[in-house]
């Protein structure tokens, strides 16, 4: 929380452009002067080169990103009735668009809460921690949180923290994961889009499930009715389980996680769908080969990848990799049956996603009829001039074939 007799933290000039364009971000190359004392984490006063107030963050001179801002307003006070506002508008946010049963409460930047995540299964909240200013709130957030959940109702049984993510170590802290508070079971019952999942928040991925492809999944479920469906990195089943629940006929979801596959066949069991839902771990770039070999076509191809590229540097390598299983895709895909592909790295962005697909379309003489082109679900807002807000490319497309 903010302090008595703040830093002041003066830019050079010419710099401070990402924040001038409304992002969130100060790195450490753009910094002039910085005036009194301060430890790491700490709430900083932030000036433009002559002087002009431009308002506060919080300082770690661990990281290249060397402030977070929380306000462009000078004069506000970062304390209590701060985070208040702050968190009372994120969640009024998420009811008036979203699903509140599961969801993302928290996203970061985009909620002007630089450096954490929440996320709400069902009466259990997960959070996760990147950034040492706000982790030194955490506590007070979750507090604050669970009292204007409370006054809607809602009563939280309890939270788990997977702040276990390698980017903490370049802010200067060790990874972490454990329970803040009472323990509970971590196995978690949800219900999206009418589909029931076990989310096991402790060891699943990420905090626990992807909730940014809720309306994606919703999206593909009219396609289904009485088709064959091939779901590429299932990760535990929800593409394909939004498949089988929508009246396909035969579903294959394949994974090469085995703790995933397991937790996958058992939310089919969990629907009712074990019968016509069927999943298999194995490696998706050796077995899409391998089924175009045996002659094998489906109606409905859907690939969700994990992120191929977590930095800029591995850009060319991850062009590669989307160009691949989506021209392996696409010849698995019967004549006027549909394929549904993503992506969802920051850093292959927009254009170089579409040129990609693209291209492997080119290479295998087929043409895409798009459907539709979608981003992550509004409980992951994209905040404008905070590029990495935005992140998660989905498209469906029709698979023609050129005659």
């Amino acid at each position: 929380m903010e302090k008595d007799n703040l830093s002041t933290v003066t830019l050079k000039k010419g710099e401070g452009r990402t924040i001038k364009s409304g992002g969130m971000w100060i790195y450490d190359n753009e910094i002039d002067t910085i005036k009194g004392h301060f430890k790491n984490g700490d709430i900083v006063r932030v000036c433009d080169f002559d002087g002009y107030p431009m308002g506060k963050g919080f300082i770690n001179q661990n990281s290249k990103i060397r402030i977070r801002m929380m306000t462009r307003n000078a004069d506000t006070v970062i304390n209590d009735d701060f985070l208040r506002l702050r968190l009372q508008d994120a969640w009024d946010y998420r009811k008036k668009t979203v699903d509140t049963g599961c969801c993302r409460i928290v996203f970061g930047e985009a909620d002007f809460l630089p450096g954490i995540v929440i996320d709400k299964f069902s009466d259990v909240l997960v959070v996760e921690s990147l950034a040492l200013g706000i982790d030194l709130m955490k506590e007070d957030i979750i507090r604050i949180l669970k009292d204007i959940l409370l006054k809607d109702g809602i009563i939280i049984r309890g939270v788990y923290e997977r702040s276990d993510a390698k980017v903490r170590l370049s802010e200067g802290m060790e990874k972490y994961k454990g329970f803040i508070g009472n323990e509970f079971d971590t196995n978690v019952e949800i219900i999206e889009n009418g589909v029931r999942y076990l989310v096991d928040v402790k060891d699943g991925q990420k905090t626990g499930f992807f909730l940014d492809q809720k309306y994606n999944r919703a999206a593909i479920g009219k396609l289904c009715k009485n088709a064959t469906v091939l779901d590429c990195f299932t990760h535990t089943g929800s593409f394909a389980l939004n498949a089988g629940i929508n009246g396909a006929a035969e579903v294959l979801g394949v994974d090469a996680s085995e703790t995933a596959i397991a937790r996958a066949t058992e939310n089919a069991e969990l629907n009712g769908l074990s019968d016509k839902v069927k999943f298999i771990c194995e490696d998706v770039f050796e077995l899409l080969p391998r089924l175009e070999s045996e002659g094998r076509k489906f109606d409905v191809v859907i690939l969700d990848p994990p992120a191929f590229t977590k930095s800029r540097n591995a850009i060319k390598n991850a062009i590669k990799g989307y160009r691949e299983i989506n021209l392996r895709g696409m010849k698995l895909v019967k004549p006027g049956g549909f394929l549904a592909t993503c992506s969802c790295s920051h850093f292959m962005d927009y254009e170089t996603f579409t040129k990609t697909i693209h291209q492997a379309a080119s290479n295998v003489h087929k043409r895409l009829r798009q459907v539709e082109y979608r981003t992550q679900a509004c409980d992951h807002p994209i905040l404008w001039a905070a590029d990495e807000s935005y992140y998660l490319k989905f498209y469906i497309f029709q698979v023609v074939d050129e005659k």
